[in-house]
């Protein structure tokens, strides 16, 4: 997969790492970035095409197949953190989790194979995290939509490879995004994150890992969980 000539569509390309996505894949030598979010009128790069998309509202998702149907690069980068937890937590919370960060992707996913295996294939990035692979209090509706992800992510590149789509997962730890403007420990910059993000993509990796904490919490998979949660120990 090359990203110079492909025509790409972001989701949630508004701030954050959508927006570096956005504005990488245009240095890199996109031909056509179609820039989505739920109002457009907050996309301020130049040289994309706009479109309206709300990820978790199918109607938009349908439209945006439509006029996209030249796209040879999906990025699933919308998304949504609330703050909830599992047993006490708002329900509504819990649910938009899922709805944005499972359901939502998946929608896309599904509009959007068709046309990739139309156009010769191409690839899907999804925009997962380390909380794809841990829980923590205080977030742990986002860490369960996020394993879902993950495993939607690893399932899904199993039924599209007989068309030639590559799936890549993209997971990282902080970045320095509104999204994360509460969180007090390190952050990434954006722009590294979408720059290992390409550069997988190019070489056809099947999952990137954007940092250290990443691929130690991805390892530590393999050992007691009880040590990784420092719980049932004496």
């Amino acid at each position: 997969m090359q990203i110079s000539g492909s025509i790409a569509l972001v989701t949630g390309a508004n701030r954050g790492i959508g927006r570096q996505f956005t504005r990488q894949l245009l240095e890199r030598g996109a031909a056509k970035v179609y820039a989505t979010a739920r109002d457009p009128e907050k996309i301020d790069i130049p040289g994309v095409e706009r479109l309206r998309l709300d990820i978790t509202d199918p109607q938009t998702v349908r439209d945006a197949a439509s006029i996209a149907s030249d796209v040879t690069l999906l990025v699933n980068n919308a998304g949504i953190t609330t703050g909830t937890n599992l047993v006490t937590g708002d329900l509504n919370g819990i649910r938009a989790e899922m709805d944005t960060h499972f359901y939502g992707t998946l929608d896309m996913v599904r509009a959007f194979a068709p046309i990739l295996g139309a156009n010769g294939g191409g690839a899907i990035l999804n925009v997962l995290s380390a909380l794809s692979w841990f829980s923590y209090d205080g977030a742990n509706a986002y860490a369960a939509a996020k394993a879902a992800a993950w495993s939607l992510t690893n399932g899904v590149r199993l039924e599209l490879a007989k068309q030639g789509t590559l799936v890549t997962g993209l997971h990282l730890g902080a970045a320095d995004t509104d999204m994360m403007a509460d969180y007090d420990g390190d952050k990434m910059d954006p722009a590294d994150v979408v720059r290992a993000a390409l550069d997988g993509i190019e070489a056809g990796r099947i999952e990137v890992l954007a940092d250290e904490w990443s691929a130690y919490i991805k390892a530590s998979l393999a050992n007691d969980p009880a040590a990784f949660y420092n719980i049932g120990q004496s």
